[in-house]
């Protein structure tokens, strides 16, 4: 239903909310029929309660936001920001009697740079958009989740997201120079810079990313660029060990070698990739190593790396020998956690992060606890930064399977911690890990952290309910 003042059902306190909402917004922005707001109420996870919230608000400028903001300021209203949700972790989950605010109208560019190498847009800009827009002036926009089709960039902030380049371009922190956010009492806020250097001040910015939303409303974003890279070559190699694969990714990182990605799929991934897709991937191998180079003589780091791999036991190398082949081979990854998800209809995916060094022993742990807990448990990685996707596959209709597959999530996660390891890498925590978060983070971690919330948030209505 399209709210206005004269159609909408309402009690005392949702009509004095609705109708200040009005003040500043058009009728059209303003979304309250179930069915409709029904669908804005969580995100992709599994296990993490969503309630019903008030209304969907769907703002196109800053001043909206700002006003969305102050009213819910003054009625004290929670408000849960929102991008594609695409996520993974219940991070954008409504609560009851809540504001969704859903930024995925703000989706313009405003600007691409190519002599400062950067780009400003809003958040509700598609990364792949943005992606594709910058490679026109020659610039790439390295970070690629595997989502990268439909989720936006204030999602991506809000979560840290990475993607399966992070090895050699890194993270969405790493390339947001600056931010105009919408504080919790409506305020605008800039922080950070868009020159290439800039040291004035606490680093605002990057406390802002990876927030999640509970800080503040990220409504415009500098970001910086590269140029774009050469078309990238994929190498692919067969191992009869998970163990024998992540050996090779040592030796590939101890060798000084900087590939432009670096992916690992276990047997289980295999398997389940070759049912949906029909790719013909070897289901013989234990573990399927990906490694990529953007380089200007790809072909020559792939046949170092190729040795190095079966200096650690590969039983096949194949370099792909053109782009078409390289794109094939990087599809079958990007089409993992689907095809792990039709394996059983539901799916808990875990994002930890462990050093390098450890990436053998967080295979062989989920392969144990796959096994106590009698569960199909597949692994993908982005294997070049130790963060691995083991991906739980179970039935949500028997209550058994189903609380099996809660059990080894949660064992995944201790055992990422016990590794040296974190509890994601760029998923985010949401709703899913607020007890771990607690537990990698310690009581004065948690209690500091608390604090900053308190200072920027002082009501508590961003986002309540998550990280902690």
């Amino acid at each position: 239903m399209i709210m206005s003042r004269i159609e909408a059902p309402r009690d005392e306190v949702t009509g004095n909310l609705l109708d200040r909402l009005l003040d500043g917004l058009p009728a059209e922005a303003v979304l309250t029929d179930l069915d409709v707001t029904a669908a804005y109420a969580h995100d992709m996870a599994s296990f993490c309660p969503a309630g019903v919230p008030a209304a969907v608000v769907l703002p196109r400028t800053v001043e909206q936001v700002q006003h969305v903001l102050r009213t819910a300021t003054e009625l004290r209203v929670p408000v849960v920001p929102q991008g594609a949700r695409t996520g993974l972790s219940g991070g954008a989950n409504a609560s009851d009697g809540c504001l969704v605010l859903s930024l995925t109208k703000m989706d313009r560019i405003l600007e691409i740079s190519p002599v400062d190498r950067i780009a400003v847009v809003e958040p509700g800009v598609v990364n792949a958009v943005l992606s594709r827009a910058v490679a026109e002036y020659g610039l790439s926009y390295p970070p690629d989740p595997s989502s990268w089709e439909m989720c936006t960039i204030g999602g991506n902030i809000g979560t840290a997201s990475g993607g399966l380049c992070c090895v050699k371009y890194g993270v969405t922190a790493e390339y947001v120079l600056g931010l105009d956010v919408v504080l919790a009492d409506g305020r605008l806020m800039s922080t950070g810079r868009r020159t290439a250097k800039g040291v004035a001040g606490y680093d605002l910015t990057r406390l802002f990313v990876g927030s999640e939303g509970s800080l503040g409303v990220v409504v415009r974003a500098t970001l910086a660029l590269k140029p774009q890279p050469p078309q990238q070559l994929v190498l692919a190699a067969e191992f009869a060990s998970a163990a024998a694969a992540c050996d090779a990714v040592c030796r590939i990182m101890a060798d000084g070698h900087v590939p432009s990605l670096l992916e690992l799929m276990d047997r289980t991934t295999v398997k389940a990739v070759n049912e949906l897709t029909r790719m013909g991937l070897p289901e013989t191998t234990e573990a399927l190593l990906l490694a990529a180079f953007d380089t200007p003589d790809p072909a020559a780091d792939l046949a170092a790396v190729g040795a190095l791999c079966e200096a650690a036991g590969a039983t096949q190398v194949v370099p792909a020998e053109d782009a078409a082949e390289s794109e094939l081979l990087l599809q079958a990854r990007r089409s993992s956690l689907v095809a792990l998800e039709a394996v059983k209809g539901t799916t808990m995916i875990d994002d930890v992060c462990v050093p390098r060094s450890r990436l053998g022993d967080m295979l062989e742990g989920v392969e144990r606890i796959a096994e106590k807990h009698r569960l199909t448990i597949g692994v993908c990685a982005h294997a070049g930064d130790g963060n691995t996707h083991p991906t739980v596959c179970f039935d949500a209709a028997d209550p058994d399977e189903a609380r099996r597959a809660r059990e080894s999530f949660d064992e995944i996660m201790a055992l990422g911690l016990e590794l040296g390891g974190t509890i994601t890498g760029e998923h985010g925590v949401g709703v899913l890990k607020k007890e771990w978060l607690a537990r990698e983070l310690g009581p004065v971690g948690v209690e500091m952290q608390r604090q900053i919330k308190q200072a920027f948030d002082p009501l508590g209505i961003l986002n309540p309910g998550k990280l902690f």
